[in-house]
């Protein structure tokens, strides 16, 4: 018999403790794998494996192999490295990433593809930088327009958000890469973020606040779910045991890992029973500041292995909080079959644009001032007037800030794109904020202006008087108490005198185009002395190039509101009840306006009484609005026309042709909205319940169907705790927006159902 080899017989040895291993086997049932795993962890190697080690990493179990988690930000694009322990720079030289747009420019596409691609581009930056959770996206509920951090967000609308965050969440998951869907739930303001209670009716909760993030977690299949901040009924989101437990486990069956926000993390006993997996960023100083290298006295660190040594809590708890990031582990950093990622490639840069420039969305366009038609023979003069044309977005706003590899600048993309086919002449016209750092990342730029606000608007009016078009770039910025992370806005006006500014150059010039780069509504006076408005959102590293594409017509713009402008901020229904209602008082808020937020409440626009119902015990009074919204939600204008044909009803199928009626290729939204004519509760006349994103050629014509599903009738009956479709007639109503309708058809539903 022949002998075996030195070499077979080394293999043998090497292998032979691999035997059994079956946490070590990536071809295993998951389940088993994280049996496995837990039974061969010693008590302290459970307790680390659910804290934090550094400001992004968690450990894992160096002595069996099982390798950490390291989280990044943000939604919007790969946050540069930082110091193991602090938040400033680590100083790499090849941390940049591309800076995709905000989400509330996704939103604003209503195309799910965008979304997808959206969130394979940015899956794959984070998978090339070894990162394990992406923290993102978020799918808070555009409440307020004071809102700091709405720009993060996808809009008012419950149905918009949730059918744009499922293929977001795929995408970035194809890549090895947990999604960590935030802020669960209720972080509607960022003023008193860390102390506010929210209290609101279950109806409202799951109508209106909790739809996108179940879409998230049963639809796309999160892995990682992050918890907000504010208290609900009197816990802390981020153990929230109604939250947590009630909800995200027993209703949805979500099976992945609910990580704190940095800092959310407030109460050991809370902590260990309510449902909490993975704590980062404890603040172990107070609530201000947090004291070095304090991992060991994070809340499910110590003092829970103390309490398990004690004999005073058991471990059912913490078996079930390891099984849930050991199966996060197992999903992505013990991944064998994940991508190798890219990063600031020619695609992911030809994605942002795309997605930028599908999320412009064109409010006015008087005279068909856009798009501007250039000519070398003709060289029109281009005056562009405003900080934000200028001015980098990338950097700020809390933790979505970037270090981005390039940030083409509006300014930059009119003078690219305009070429020797214009004069393109450039005027500040006003200062807002000069700084340009965040963290330790700079801008480069220097924005200092000495000249008094009287100098800057002189000198801007008196250029207008001589240019062919001028196109003010303003809006807001990611500074404090502006598009901003932990502070809301103070009011609803543009800054730094910006509205007067505009009436100014509207006076003497009758082509003046406004482009607003933010996040949020604000007070538009002006809107009908002006030819044109572009809402352009941040939209990255290709913003420049974006707002010049919708503007010299190589894009025609597609985008829809996601939420609906009103004129004043007293015209959002959640200012209507004063300070009990927004931002609170004594650390309890009141959602008043209940299930009336966005167009939900501008529909009421002409009613004549007060709307009166009781919900849950409470009586709710909801005044109708005096003025009809500025835009509403869902509007977007094209360069072309689109002419609807007739909607027919099938069964459950509704098919209506639309058209494109003029002479450029354009895409149409076309949005589905449900009524119910006769409810045992007062419904919203309409809610959203249906969209496809159609492009069509000069004179084309394309058929759009939607299917009816008991999904679309319900409402949530909080007193049986169950979504119910009441029998009787429904109206199927086909819009190109919240306020235009086309189409209106009767459907009825013969019994109740419960869902």
């Amino acid at each position: 018999m022949k002998k075996p080899s030195f070499f077979l017989l080394l293999l043998s040895m090497v292998c032979l403790p691999m035997i059994g291993q079956v946490y070590l086997d990536a071809s295993a049932p998951i389940e088993d794998r994280i049996e496995d795993a837990l039974s061969r962890m010693t008590l302290q190697e459970k307790i680390a494996i659910i804290h934090a080690q550094s400001k992004f990493s968690s450990p894992g179990v160096a002595r069996l192999g099982i390798p950490g988690i390291w989280c990044t930000d943000g939604p919007h694009g790969i946050r540069p490295e930082v110091l193991w322990d602090e938040w400033n720079q680590a100083g790499w030289t090849n941390d940049s990433c591309i800076a995709f747009p905000a989400l509330t420019c996704l939103a604003a596409t209503w195309n799910t593809e965008m979304s997808y691609l959206y969130g394979v581009s940015i899956g794959e930056e984070a998978r090339y930088r070894n990162k394990d959770v992406l923290l993102g996206p978020g799918v808070n509920i555009y409440r307020t327009p004071l809102n700091g951090r709405n720009f993060e967000y996808m809009g008012e609308d419950p149905y918009l958000a949730s059918k744009m965050v499922v293929p977001y969440v795929k995408g970035v998951q194809e890549q090895g890469v947990a999604t960590c869907v935030k802020h669960y739930a209720l972080n509607n303001q960022e003023v008193d973020r860390h102390w506010v209670n929210v209290n609101l009716s279950d109806r409202a909760l799951y109508e209106i606040y909790l739809p996108a993030f179940r879409a998230a977690m049963q639809e796309g299949e999160s892995w990682s779910i992050m918890g907000a901040y504010n208290l609900y009924k009197g816990q802390y989101a981020c153990h929230n045991s109604i939250l947590l437990q009630d909800i995200l486990r027993k209703e949805w069956g979500f099976d992945g890992a609910v990580i704190s926000d940095w800092g959310g993390t407030m109460n050991t006993d809370q902590a260990i029973t309510n449902g909490l997996d993975l704590e980062f960023g404890t603040w172990t100083d107070g609530l201000s500041d947090g004291a070095s290298s304090a991992y060991d006295i994070y809340h499910l660190a110590l003092p829970y292995l103390r309490k398990i040594q004690s004999g005073e809590v058991g471990t059912k708890e913490l078996d079930d909080k390891v099984r849930n990031v050991l199966r996060l582990i197992f999903r992505t950093s013990m991944n064998p079959n994940k991508a190798f990622g890219a990063m600031c490639s020619e695609a992911h840069s030809a994605a942002a644009r795309q997605i930028a420039g599908e999320g412009i969305v064109l409010l006015r366009n008087a005279n068909n001032t856009l798009p501007i038609e250039l000519s070398a023979a003709q060289r029109p003069t281009i005056l562009v007037v405003g900080e934000n044309a200028i001015k980098m977005m990338t950097v700020g706003g809390g933790s979505s800030s970037l270090k981005a590899k390039y940030e083409i600048s509006p300014l930059q993309g009119i003078q690219e794109r305009a070429g020797d086919m214009a004069t393109v002449q450039y005027v500040r016209g006003y200062v807002g904020d000069v700084g340009g750092e965040y963290n330790g990342v700079t801008t480069g730029q220097s924005l200092q202006d000495e000249r008094t606000p009287e100098q800057l608007t002189a000198e801007a009016v008196e250029a207008a008087k001589k240019a062919d078009y001028v196109i003010f770039v303003g809006g807001m910025n990611k500074a404090h108490n502006q598009d901003c992370e932990d502070g809301d806005r103070l009011h609803y006006e543009l800054p730094y005198a910006q509205d007067q500014l505009i009436s100014a150059l509207a006076a003497v010039n009758d082509r003046v185009i406004f482009v607003s780069i933010s996040g949020n509504a604000h007070g538009m006076p002006w809107s009908n002395e002006v030819e044109a408005i572009l809402q352009a959102w941040y939209s990255g590293s290709e913003t420049g190039h974006a707002v010049a594409d919708v503007i010299f017509g190589d894009v025609n713009p597609s985008g829809k509101l996601p939420y609906t402008i009103q004129p004043t901020l007293a015209d959002y229904p959640a200012h209507q009840y004063g300070e009990i209602a927004y931002p609170g008082v004594e650390k309890q808020v009141h959602y008043l306006e209940d299930i009336f937020v966005g167009y939900r409440y501008a529909d009421l626009y002409g009613t004549r009484r007060p709307l009166k119902y009781i919900s849950q015990g409470v009586q709710y009074t909801i005044n109708p609005p005096k003025r009809k919204p500025t835009f509403p939600f869902g509007f977007g204008l094209s360069y072309t026309t689109f002419a609807y044909g007739e909607a027919t009803l099938n069964g459950d199928q509704i098919t209506v042709s639309v058209t494109n009626t003029g002479a450029r290729a354009g895409q149409e939204v076309v949005q589905l909205y449900v009524s119910d004519s006769k409810a045992s509760v007062v419904r919203p006349q309409k809610e959203l319940k249906g969209f496809a994103k159609v492009a069509l050629q000069p004179g084309e014509t394309k058929q759009v169907t939607f299917t009816i599903t008991p999904d679309m009738l319900a409402f949530f009956d909080a007193d049986v705790h169950k979504w119910v479709v009441e029998p009787g007639k429904f109206v199927m109503h086909i819009a190109s927006s919240s306020a235009d309708i086309h189409a209106s058809l009767p459907y009825m539903v013969s019994q109740a159902m419960t869902l």
